[in-house]
């Protein structure tokens, strides 16, 4: 099977998914805060790496004689799972304009937790050194671009949402 088609549920998930849940969260989504220094290396290393984890799934087969191949499963639908939850989470923001309901009660970033392992379950499903390096790239880089949204996000939220950042993990 043609690696492209474990693609496809995040593309739909990102885009249909938030676009049905909410118009205006599609363009959120989208946005990305004004960048210092080496987050703004750092976006065009998140902008490169999304791409060629895109193309090169077009390159890649899923290993369905594999060893690894329910563990990756497993972790690919959780990641799917997770993206799903996220995605509609984010599409409804409180009134304030801050998500802190559903998964943003545990995470303030639920989203690339998810994406990380949705994109870790493609690595064990095509067992692909290159796709293990493009993961470590994405989300070393994602890293950097969370740090300017929470700089961003406590500018334009003020008080919200540093209480919110000191109740609530980053990540996990």
């Amino acid at each position: 099977m043609n690696g492209f088609f474990l693609i496809v549920p995040l593309l739909i998930i990102r885009y249909g998914v938030l676009y049905a849940v909410n118009r205006d969260a599609l363009k959120r989504a989208a946005f990305f805060p004004p960048m210092v220094g080496g987050e703004k290396a750092a976006y065009w290393l998140y902008q490169l790496s999304t791409a060629a984890i895109f193309i090169y799934s077009f390159f890649v087969k899923v290993k369905l004689q594999s060893n690894l191949l329910i563990s990756g499963m497993i972790v690919y639908c959780v990641g799917i799972v997770l993206c799903i939850v996220s995605t509609v989470n984010f599409g409804r923001p409180q009134r304030n304009g801050i998500n802190t309901k559903g998964l943003y009660r545990f995470s303030r970033n639920p989203m690339y937790v998810a994406y990380f392992l949705y994109l870790l379950g493609c690595v064990l499903l095509w067992q692909s050194l290159v796709m293990l390096f493009l993961l470590i790239i994405f989300q070393l880089t994602a890293h950097w671009i969370i740090l300017s949204e929470e700089r961003w996000c406590a500018a334009a939220f003020g008080e919200d949402y540093r209480h919110y950042m000191k109740q609530t993990r980053r990540y996990i």
